[in-house]
């Protein structure tokens, strides 16, 4: 173990800000959830922080970090509004912010919303806005949640095809906070024990006097640390072993479509996926990789994708974007089914890979009707399903489409909580496939930075489908084949012969 010097962890996290700021950031157009403030707006001064437990998990392929704080209120008056800042090129790669009450988890999340006052300010703030106001003197603890995405760099940024990866993360020891705070702790884990560098601070900055950060097993704890103004920070960087794959989303498109006549919920997911790990260092050596399959070391290839579906489901399908050049299993079962993509190739660092997969199920386990409200429906479909491993993926840019029957009209639809879908726009479009006169009536949902944490989350859609718009497909196909035969029987019955009857006369006459 070695520790870095403080001035050059504060240049290196400052490098890798100027990094992540260059680069293209994944929002191409403002959240609809951002709420707009003057320029002068700052943080009241009404909480103080009084004990803050900050937990990074650094086990998978992104960061998640959950504060768990009791908040309270300082001021003369009740308080409802609590923010936290966050520096510019951080907000854009928070996957949604999730705020509970710590001691009562189940109740639904907090609102949240992100504040915008001044663009080109460095900080910029999320507000949680409690359930009822805090009466003054009175405490809250607060659980909040969220997920840092393109947060992880590879160093080195190049290696051996069999090498180990290591990654650096940038942070500061102090959590984001406009409020100041009278205790505070942060928790690292790690996936391994290996942590070939990291940040060491001074211990008198340790209310308990020890060397920071203090070490036990694969879990580092820096603080705990007293009476630490708003906005403070200390720079910290570590590096630890993560030899797997950095799974990168760029774009999901997730159609789902609901048929009524074959009782069938379609699903086809187009998948655009990178690995953002470390690249190789020389060229891919087939040999080499051949000999790992005899003990299955570590890497940082995708070497297989694995996607859980519902028990029920039937008649998968996978292609690639240059047609099928994958292996694909699927497998069915009454409890359960998958389906396993296996590349030609292994997808190493800086590789992408293009696919396409889709499924059929039974629409009875998704579709409800609306007690005592005729021809009124409510279905309930996962808000991602897709591949599932251990190091997690991240999504970059999701766009989700509900394609209802033709003639249904949207009643209304239930999100999950902003935390684990940040929305980017919603939209009710028109659908227009096969024998369709008009076009279904389609939900469209875009969001970004999502994880693959809330496989569990739903979506919700109400809506009303009469009998008319159920009877519409039949009655058109069959206007359409009684046209048919209408219209060949007035064609057999022109006549098309060369010269008419005269000619057939003169025929007769010449016999």
């Amino acid at each position: 173990m070695k520790g870095i010097n403080l001035a050059t962890a504060a240049a290196s996290i400052l490098a890798l800000t100027s990094l992540c700021s260059a680069s293209e950031s994944n929002l191409t157009e403002p959240l609809t959830s951002r709420t707009i403030l003057p320029n002068t707006f700052s943080p009241p001064p009404g909480f103080r922080n009084v004990n803050l437990l900050r937990n990074i998990n650094l086990e998978k392929g992104y960061v998640r970090e959950t504060i768990n704080v009791v908040i309270e209120n300082v001021a003369s008056n009740a308080q409802d509004d609590y923010f936290i800042p966050f520096p510019s090129q951080v907000v854009d790669r928070i996957g949604g912010l999730e705020v509970r009450d710590k001691n009562d988890p189940d109740k639904k999340g907090f609102e949240v919303t992100l504040v915008e006052y001044d663009p080109y300010q460095t900080t910029q703030f999320y507000r949680i806005r409690l359930p009822a106001p805090l009466q003054p003197s009175a405490q809250q603890t607060l659980s909040i949640s969220y997920p840092l995405l393109s947060s992880l760099q590879p160093l080195p940024a190049s290696i051996e095809q069999s090498e180990k990866q290591y990654l650096v993360y940038a942070f500061s020891a102090y959590s984001p906070s406009a409020y100041p705070t009278l205790k505070q702790k942060t928790k690292l884990k790690f996936p391994t024990a290996d942590i070939t560098d990291y940040t060491s601070l001074p211990a008198k900055s340790n209310l308990e006097g020890k060397q920071d950060p203090q070490r036990q097993g694969t879990t580092f704890t820096y603080g705990p640390y007293g009476s630490i103004p708003a906005g403070a920070v200390a720079a910290v960087e570590v590096r630890y072993e993560f030899t797997r794959p950095l799974v990168h989303a760029r774009l999901l498109e997730r159609d789902l479509e609901i048929s009524h006549w074959g009782g069938n919920l379609a699903t086809e997911e187009r998948y655009w996926l990178a690995n953002v790990a470390a690249k190789l260092s020389k060229q891919f050596s087939r040999v080499t990789w051949a000999q790992t399959a005899y003990y299955n070391p570590s890497t940082t290839a995708v070497k297989e994708l694995r996607i859980p579906l519902r028990a029920g489901t039937v008649d998968a399908y996978f292609t690639d974007d240059i047609g099928n050049v994958s292996t694909s299993r699927f497998r069915t079962g009454p409890r359960d089914a998958n389906l396993d993509l296996k590349p030609r190739y292994p997808i190493f660092g800086g590789w992408r890979y293009n696919f396409r997969v889709g499924w059929n199920a039974d629409l009875g386990a998704s579709l409800r009707a609306v007690p005592r409200e005729a021809n009124s429906f409510v279905l309930k479909v996962p808000l991602i399903e897709g591949p599932k491993s251990p190091e997690g993926i991240e999504y970059e840019k999701v766009h989700v489409r509900i394609i209802l029957p033709e003639g249904a009209i949207i009643k209304n639809y239930h999100l999950p909580d902003p935390g684990s879908f940040p929305l980017l726009s919603a939209e009710t479009t028109l659908h227009k496939t096969f024998l369709d006169t008009k076009g279904r009536t389609t939900l469209s949902l875009t969001a970004v930075n999502l994880v693959d944490d809330p496989r569990d989350r739903s979506i919700i859609v109400t809506y009303h489908y009469p009998l008319s718009a159920r009877l519409r497909k039949p009655l058109t196909i069959t206007a359409g084949f009684f046209g048919l035969f209408v219209a060949a029987w007035l064609v057999g019955r022109v006549d098309v012969t060369i010269g008419g009857k005269r000619g057939v006369d003169v025929g007769k006459k010449k016999l």
